[in-house]
């Protein structure tokens, strides 16, 4: 006996009318979490807060030790590169390898996982995303 094809592919047809799930939000969700442990102790999201670092809204695509009236290191200053998305990585993972004479200190986040999610989070804030 031969069966129809497209009742049987109907079954095995998810239901329609379901939302898909936001991953790009839980992403930024998960993300702001994480920048919350690791990141706001010293920086601030944006221009507003309170920082002891540079605020990073909109560091990807910035010129490295350019934000306005920050007092970067000499090494920063001058390092002359844009953030990307590889860099923010290895920065985040050991910033004083990376640029062994900046100031900044901090364990690292060696979890690449961790890092996208934070790299979600500060995409989610910037303004030219």
């Amino acid at each position: 006996m031969r069966l129809p094809l497209l009742p049987l592919l109907l079954c095995l047809t998810p239901a329609t009318g379901q939302a898909e799930p936001d991953f790009e939000a839980i992403k930024i969700a998960a993300g702001a979490q994480a920048f919350a442990l690791a990141c706001a102790g010293c920086h601030a999201a944006d221009a507003t807060g309170d920082s002891y670092g540079p605020p990073l809204e909109d560091v990807s695509g910035r010129v490295a030790g350019t934000w306005f009236d920050y007092p970067y290191s000499d090494a920063l200053r001058a390092a002359g590169f844009v953030w990307t998305d590889d860099l923010l990585r290895a920065w985040m993972a050991d910033n004083t390898a990376f640029l062994p004479d900046s100031k900044m200190r901090h364990d690292g986040i060696d979890d690449p996982v961790v890092q996208e999610l934070i790299l979600s989070y500060l995409h989610s804030i910037s303004q030219g995303e």
